[in-house]
């Protein structure tokens, strides 16, 4: 025999079984250094237990306050524009003269037709003398009294249209911006002053269709301004939204009656505080507690200190809470807490 092959081989089985003891070797390492989960070990979860109870739904909605009144006034003739009679920040009363315009031309043409007044009523007396001894023929005197009836329209109008050119305050309120100046021309439709009355306000808030259902028409709730923490107004529902905007929300508005010094501002942002106690008792449990999603909903519930998944039917989720309606009875107690490592039928321990 080759006694080199034979030492070849002796080294060949050395290297080999060497290799094997390496291997092995690093694979207790490994495993000690890799952690082992015991699926006998028991859990440590939290856990609550199940009762009914009265829902009282709390939440707050932030919005803000617009003028109940606001109004960008304009001319309703044409004219240069005189005299401006407020500055922006007045108050002014239903009816206060705000601007004037230019009426001289009005008031020369009113003159002519108040002289053609005089001259038709002369004309008409005297005619009726005459028709009355058949000096003249009626014809004329109709004529006559045909004139005074058209002239005495043309004087209506004209003193029509010099009232016009006062413009008065529609409602009361404080004027809030003025968009021309004197000498500039008014027309028709062309603002010329905006007047805003904020003695009442509106509360204006934007709610998700699963909390529609929480205002009523007429009902009253405390709205907190943010410039004013510490004053409580009452706001009452005047209107709910019956179309949604284009995140599908619905608006909803709070009628208030401002502060005797006017405190609160058109553009100010509030704060209105919801609560709502449900009519009859239900099952609420923490929105966290859920295994799933809502539609295909399950808890685990707690059974001989095992983990057992249990399916439920969810009727609404409202903030962290969600409202059971089947699955789950009053004493079962369902874990809140604890969820790393739960499985079906998982041993576990109250912590």
């Amino acid at each position: 025999m080759n006694w080199k092959k034979i030492i070849g081989i002796i080294i060949g089985i050395a290297v080999i079984v060497v290799m094997a003891m390496k291997l092995k070797s690093n694979k207790s390492i490994s495993e000690n250094k890799i952690y082992q989960y015991d699926k006998e070990k028991a859990i440590a979860v939290k856990a609550d237990t199940i009762s009914f109870n009265y829902f009282q739904h709390k939440t707050s909605y932030t919005g803000s306050f617009k003028a109940e009144k606001e109004s960008k006034i304009s001319a309703e003739i044409q004219g240069k524009i005189n005299q401006y009679l407020v500055e922006e920040g007045d108050i002014v009363k239903r009816r206060q003269p705000l601007i004037k315009l230019d009426n001289s031309l009005l008031r020369l043409e009113l003159e002519s037709i108040n002289v053609q007044i005089e001259d038709l009523e002369s004309d008409v007396k005297r005619y009726q003398s005459l028709a009355e001894s058949d000096a003249i023929k009626g014809i004329q005197l109709e004529k006559a009294q045909t004139g005074l009836k058209s002239a005495k329209v043309k004087q209506a109008i004209a003193l029509d249209k010099i009232r016009k050119t006062e413009i008065k305050a529609p409602f009361n309120g404080i004027i809030t911006a003025k968009m021309s100046e004197i000498g500039s021309f008014a027309a028709p439709g062309m603002p010329l002053i905006q007047l805003t009355d904020i003695s009442t306000l509106k509360f204006s808030i934007n709610v998700a269709e699963t909390v529609l259902h929480l205002f009523e028409l007429g009902q009253s709730h405390t709205i907190i301004a943010s410039a004013y923490p510490d004053l409580l107004l009452s706001g009452k529902i005047t209107l709910i939204g019956s179309k949604a905007n284009m995140s599908n929300h619905f608006p909803v508005e709070f009628e208030i009656e401002n502060t005797s010094d006017l405190k609160l501002k058109s553009g100010m942002f509030g704060e209105v505080t919801i609560s709502k106690t449900s009519p009859n008792k239900l099952i609420s449990i923490p929105a966290s507690a859920l295994v799933g999603s809502s539609s295909d909903a399950q808890v685990y519930l707690i059974k001989n200190n095992n983990a057992v998944l249990q399916k439920i039917t969810v009727a609404d989720k409202i903030q962290d809470k969600a409202i059971i309606s089947k699955g789950l009875k009053e004493g079962d107690v369902i874990v809140t807490e604890g969820f790393i490592n739960l499985f079906d039928g998982a041993n576990v321990e109250l912590n």
